[in-house]
């Protein structure tokens, strides 16, 4: 591998195809990227609790233990947010709700260009790079400490995937105006917009996470319009003394 003097990113690829690692790893470091590789689910997870890397590129069906599980782990016990692009051989509904649900950032369904999983790869590191202000966001009793990354909802710490925390940045800062679907794709995903599903299911898992657990919703659909996160019974008040 020949060092560069400018490195384009720090990548983890964990892929049990010999054949897709080697056209991926080859290609990306030709791009600019340091690439590490594991061939199997814990040797992955090793590595990547370990190291800091700016993404991880991680198969879904591996020896060992599943890119599923690889993610949920590095998620929810070692509390790393590193961004993940699950790759996938099943086109189903089921399986991106699967790998999104337990922290994917993106995925890419199989046979894939490997020009435009570079392109998911470099815009997951931009994003992830991109500089936030330093300012706590309210929304009812939802807060979010934008420096800090916490967020609670009526004193209590919720755990937020990556994706879902720039959702709520974006709903909050807006709020209680309706954001667009397509304003949303542009911000968290730029010019490679993924499909349906994608965002759906990210807003999904946001809800049963800052929402279920409590008896008021915060995160709703307008209808054709978009979404808004707004704490709608305290609006009403306010409503009626503006009339009175």
């Amino acid at each position: 591998m020949k060092a560069r003097e400018e490195q384009t990113g720090l990548v983890l690829l964990i892929e049990d195809n010999r054949g897709i690692a080697e056209m991926v790893g080859e290609y990306l470091e030709r791009r600019g990227y340091s690439v590490d590789y594991a061939q199997d689910g814990v040797t992955g997870l090793h590595l990547a609790i370990s190291n800091s890397y700016d993404v991880v590129v991680l198969d879904l069906m591996l020896p060992g233990m599943d890119g599923v599980e690889v993610c949920r782990k590095l998620r929810q016990e070692a509390k790393k947010s590193t961004p993940v692009l699950m790759l996938t051989a099943r086109d189903t509904l089921e399986d991106k709700v699967a790998g999104l649900d337990a922290g994917a950032d993106d995925y890419l369904v199989k046979p894939f260009e490997v020009k435009e999983l570079e392109a998911r790869v470099r815009a997951l590191i931009r994003r992830d790079r991109r500089l936030v202000s330093q300012e706590v966001l309210r929304v009812g009793d939802l807060m979010l400490d934008t420096a800090t990354l916490r967020v609670t909802r009526n004193g209590k710490d919720l755990a937020v995937s990556p994706i879902g925390l720039k959702l709520l940045q974006i709903l909050m800062r807006e709020s209680p105006r309706v954001v667009s679907r397509r304003d949303i794709e542009r911000e968290i995903w730029g010019d490679m917009l993924p499909d349906s599903d994608t965002l759906r299911s990210h807003l999904y898992n946001l809800r049963k996470v800052i929402d279920k657990p409590f008896q008021r919703a915060l995160l709703h659909t307008v209808h054709s319009a978009g979404y808004r996160l707004a704490d709608l019974d305290a609006e009403v008040p306010s409503l009626q003394a503006a009339n009175g």
